[in-house]
């Protein structure tokens, strides 16, 4: 099918460019640009904002579905769900499993990929642990945590058949430096995190090949101006990137503007570490790992009230670092579609709005609401009169408010 939405504001590679067209051949973006003439079906944009589909790169599911699981088809419903929050695109988190290693969630999740149907495309999967810190370790139970052995991970990127992009470690523990060169030579981006790391022990991982940080100020040592930690290492290493969790209550606003203004617009990536309760009523309960936790007043919490992930979707973090960090809008888009896409791996392709690319878009309202999530071409998700504008391209199942 081919279609152009005309007349919109595009919001792209933190660049803002007025009454485009944007026109889709399929799966792909054919042109884009205000000079580019609409056709086949045309779709009147005026008054809305067209950006890049959201890439979450730290997530652990939402809307009642766990990605950490043994059960494809679970995967593949938060994939129908996530659009509804202007998702396009996502990596499955894999954790820990009591006494072993998670080969059931690995296969799990190539087979979701592997047999993707639609809805946001799952990319990749993230590894978060087995190999964690002990006293780092956030919500992730002891019974899950290992010693960094290469025998394992041979047999979890074996499990993975290439689809492991990203891998969280804590580099100070031992065994730690052959499981970074060995994550590097296969190709994956290894990120530090729930880690106790010095800041030397931090320079030293980031030297063999850490390229990225999982969830910034979480689950790490602060930074202080007689021990700078991991946190130091991160500003100054130019080539690694840093997640945020935008939910400002994992990090409060001052203190994302400072790693904002420290890391810069070009190596910040917003992430949810959403759990399954995000998207459902206040009281939800869920399950993590075994463990199980309760939303309560907006914060996900185990019994023993430790925060265990979040709540938060895509769109409500957009919102929270304009309204509530005042970070520029175009620099905020490019936090939550083009830096992470780069992170996944899949930069040739996602993150962008270029001739060539998927065409994943979100339009959105002025103050920031999702009208409608395109996937690859399909629309996902589309609400209020959007349902009805875009009927002429909406396949019969696409989500639609309420």
């Amino acid at each position: 099918m081919r279609y152009t939405l005309a007349g919109a504001l595009v919001i792209d590679g933190r660049e803002r460019r007025p009454e485009c067209q944007v026109v889709v051949e399929d799966n792909w973006i054919e042109a884009i640009g205000p000079e580019v003439a609409p056709a086949g079906t045309v779709i009147d944009a005026r008054n809305a904002l067209v950006v890049p589909g959201f890439i979450d790169v730290h997530t652990h599911g939402g809307g009642g579905f766990a990605l950490h699981t043994e059960s494809p088809s679970e995967i593949e419903g938060y994939a129908r769900w996530a659009p509804r929050s202007g998702t396009t695109a996502f990596l499955v988190a894999v954790v820990g499993v009591p006494g072993g290693l998670p080969e059931q969630q690995l296969l799990a999740a190539v087979e979701a990929i592997e047999r993707h149907r639609g809805g946001a495309q799952p990319v990749g999967i993230h590894l978060e642990g087995p190999y964690l810190n002990p006293k780092r370790r956030g919500a992730h139970h002891p019974s899950w945590l290992r010693r960094p052995d290469p025998a394992e991970m041979e047999r979890m990127l074996e499990l993975s058949r290439g689809w492991l992009r990203l891998a969280t470690l804590a580099p100070e523990l031992p065994g730690a430096d052959l499981l970074i060169r060995q994550l590097v030579d296969a190709g994956v981006t290894v990120s530090i995190g729930h880690t106790d790391a010095t800041y030397e022990q931090a320079r030293r991982g980031i030297e063999l090949g850490i390229r990225h940080a999982t969830h910034c100020f979480n689950a790490m040592p602060p930074l202080l101006h007689r021990a700078p930690g991991p946190l130091g290492a991160i500003v100054e290493s130019e080539d690694v990137t840093g997640e945020l969790v935008g939910d400002c209550i994992h990090v409060l606003p001052p203190a994302m503007r400072v790693l904002i203004r420290a890391l810069g617009p070009d190596r910040t990536v917003v992430v949810t570490d959403a759990q399954p309760a995000a998207g459902l009523p206040e009281g939800a309960t869920f399950s993590f790992g075994g463990l199980t936790a309760r939303v309560a007043s907006g914060v996900a919490r185990l019994s023993d009230g430790t925060i265990a992930g979040s709540v938060l979707t895509m769109d409500q973090a957009l919102r929270n670092l304009v309204e509530q960090v005042g970070v520029a809008l175009e620099d905020a888009v490019a936090m939550l579609t083009a830096n992470p896409a780069r992170v996944a791996g899949v930069a040739a392709r996602k993150g962008r709005l270029r001739p060539g690319c998927d065409a994943d878009l979100v339009i959105l309202s002025r103050d920031l609401h999702v009208h409608a999530t395109i996937c690859r071409g399909r629309v996902a998700y589309a609400s209020g009169d959007w349902r009805e504008r875009l009927a002429a391209l909406m396949p019969e199942g696409a989500a639609s408010e309420g």
